[in-house]
């Protein structure tokens, strides 16, 4: 590639998901020149990919419902979420976390953001997840649109590969440009690319072999700021917690209704009244096309005599929680989920549902047959049901034998179901970069290196955020809180 003349900036925000934009308004709302770049073709991020909830307290939602909330409680509430790892959270940014989530919450409201709840979701103690509408892309609707009203200068298809140092301070990095290398000169850097969950290496290192084997849910979650950061001495916390390796049916040949939604107000506010509203047979066939094609089958269908077979026919055996992590070794990483009638009518009512959108909908058998036909199969025999799946009769019978005598729930009882293609996934990884309450990247000693912030996942510094509505909500609340520190650091004028 060739070397393009250099470009100058007061803040270089690297990553165009949810917390680098929330750095780059926030720098550019208090007066700072920001660039902001993206190595994809357009913005995102993970925060497109996710499920979007966003779990706060104390916000309009609650105080409309008559809900009374605190901070504190979700301070103590949210270790529950990550059992025997409770111990390695950092309290601290947790409590940067949950003291200003409402604010965040707020501030992506007033940018026409709809959100629908609060939503229980035990352990939380009161209700506090928040579902974005009409879905996760609506984050990147709206604040790309702002970003670039307020003065933005948004470069997609552009990479950070190195910082550009000088005394010891970052200024600036290295970049990957369409018309070649090219320097971008900065008073700070945000980082805020997001996790490794498809760095094979990094996975391989900090979690294990096995899982570096299974694919990302975001393939552009390269770690790519974690490899920036390494020669600067910078470290990673947790990196062996993750979210995954999940199985996840396959998505259908045609996007779903729900993210085909526009996030125009005219939608968001329509749907809100209706989830609020409109009976549940009314909404029932729109929430469950969320349901069965964004959601992973529960584990306890394979506790209560579900078969799992790889795309041959062959048995995976394997205890329920690892299943996610044993099929990334077999043929295609895929699988197909084998019920018979007796399974089957287990899981067609209340309380055994096969997948869940916690909050929002619960998915029985019937429901995939309606609204995934292309991942469910019937047959009267097991031999046809191979034919259907276009696998060797024998092999799936021969599976099917082995699991009626190792396992107390039989399958034997026609018809016979399956549902899949299923494949497992990473959907993201916790290990983020060591940070001080500041949002500052730790070097070496836990100093703070001069010139650089890390947000979201890239800038997770220890903090634990299992639960749903948390990976969000500090995306945007530490990008934020990132970007104006960095703003500060650059000398600029506070607005």
């Amino acid at each position: 590639m060739t070397e393009e003349q250099s470009l100058s900036c007061d803040i270089l925000v690297v990553g165009g998901g949810g917390a680098g934009l929330a750095a780059a308004i926030e720098a550019r709302t208090h007066g700072a020149k920001v660039m902001l770049i993206e190595k994809s073709p357009e913005l995102g991020g993970t925060t497109a990919w996710s499920i979007g909830s966003f779990s706060a307290t104390q916000t309009p939602h609650q105080l409309s419902e008559g809900i009374v909330d605190t901070p504190d409680e979700h301070f103590e509430d949210m270790p529950k979420f990550a059992g025997p790892q409770a111990d390695r959270d950092n309290p601290k940014l947790r409590r940067i976390f949950v003291d200003n989530a409402n604010d965040t919450l707020r501030w992506l409201m007033s940018m026409g953001v709809e959100f629908f709840g609060p939503m229980p979701e035990p352990p939380h103690r009161k209700p506090r997840m928040h579902n974005v509408l009409p879905n996760s892309r609506a984050y990147i609707h709206h604040l790309g649109k702002h970003a670039q009203k307020i003065g933005v200068e948004i470069r997609c298809n552009s990479r950070a590969n190195k910082f550009l140092m000088e005394n010891g301070r970052v200024v600036g990095a290295r970049c990957e440009m369409p018309r070649g290398i090219t320097p971008v000169h900065a008073k700070a850097v945000v980082l805020a690319s997001g996790d490794y969950a498809a760095n094979r290496a990094l996975k391989a290192k900090y979690i294990s072999p096995e899982v570096s084997l299974v694919d990302a849910m975001n393939p552009n979650a390269t770690g790519d700021g974690h490899e920036m950061a390494f020669p600067l001495g910078a470290k990673v916390l947790n990196g062996d917690v993750l979210s995954g390796p999940t199985l996840r049916f396959i998505p259908p040949p045609r996007k779903s209704i729900d993210r085909m939604l526009p996030p125009w107000p005219i939608v968001t506010k329509f749907m809100r009244f209706a989830l609020k509203y409109l009976p549940d047979r009314l909404l029932r066939p729109f929430v469950l096309g969320f349901t069965t094609t964004s959601m992973a089958p529960e584990l306890d269908l394979f506790t209560h005599g579900a078969l799992l077979v790889n795309k041959n026919g062959e048995r995976i055996i394997a205890e329920p929680a690892k299943l996610g992590l044993v099929i990334a070794s077999e043929p295609d990483k895929i699988g197909y989920v084998i019920l018979d009638r007796d399974s089957a009518a287990r899981y067609s009512k209340w309380p055994n549902f096969i997948a869940t959108a916690p909050g929002v909908s619960y998915a029985y058998l019937d429901d995939f047959q309606k609204t995934r036909p292309d991942i469910f199969s019937k047959a009267d025999t097991v031999a046809m049901l191979a034919g259907a799946l276009d696998m060797p009769p024998d092999v799936l019978k021969t599976a099917v034998e082995e699991h009626n005598e190792d396992c107390e729930y039989k399958i034997f009882a026609p018809p016979f179901y399956a549902l899949g293609p299923a494949k497992s996934y990473v959907v993201l990884t916790d290990g983020g970069l060591a940070v001080d309450e500041d949002h500052r990247l730790l070097g070496e000693n836990d100093t703070p290196v001069p010139g650089v912030y890390a947000a979201g996942s890239a800038g997770q510094g220890g903090l634990m955020l299992k639960g749903h509505g948390h990976h969000i909500g500090w995306a945007f609340t530490s990008g934020r809180r990132a970007g104006r520190n960095a703003a500060r650091e650059a000398g600029i004028n506070m607005i």
